[in-house]
């Protein structure tokens, strides 16, 4: 082989070998959670719109793998009014965990049902609500 042949040939490997490089690295980074994070802000309240079309807000505290982990849980419920004359719906905060059943205030989310996630600014109305739920939590006396 002359000279420019093998000094071709070693830069299509160089290429090659760059490409390689490239697609592992993004594959580690898709499947350790180094791409494509979910928050900006740790100590920030977010909301998770997720693709059964429910929103949960809470802070994200681990992104990696397949899962997020949401922790300190609200969730929006809308009840519908029982006489024609009241207003047609009410739509109140709850803290995930004081229903019934009684949850614990984690959630494991599988990312492929995750359609967005969005930043909370803190004087937005769910982080003010938040904020009043856990003030009157601190007011109540333990029973």
């Amino acid at each position: 082989m002359d000279e420019n042949k093998k000094s071709g040939f070693s830069w299509l490997w160089m290429i090659i070998l760059i490409i390689v490089l490239l697609v592992v690295l993004w594959f580690l980074g898709k499947n350790l959670g180094f791409l494509g994070a979910t928050s900006t802000g740790s100590s920030a309240y977010q909301a998770i719109f997720l693709s059964n079309d429910q929103v949960y807000f809470g802070k994200i505290t681990k992104s990696s793998g397949d899962y997020a982990t949401l922790t300190d849980i609200y969730y929006l419920q809308v009840a519908q009014a029982l006489q024609p004359s009241e207003p047609s719906s009410k739509v109140n905060l709850v803290k995930l965990g004081d229903e019934m059943y009684g949850p614990a205030d984690i959630m494991e989310i599988n990312r492929d049902h995750i359609l967005f996630i969005e930043d909370l600014k803190p004087e937005s109305q769910v982080v003010k609500a938040i904020e009043q739920y856990k003030a009157s939590k601190i007011a109540q006396p333990a029973n």
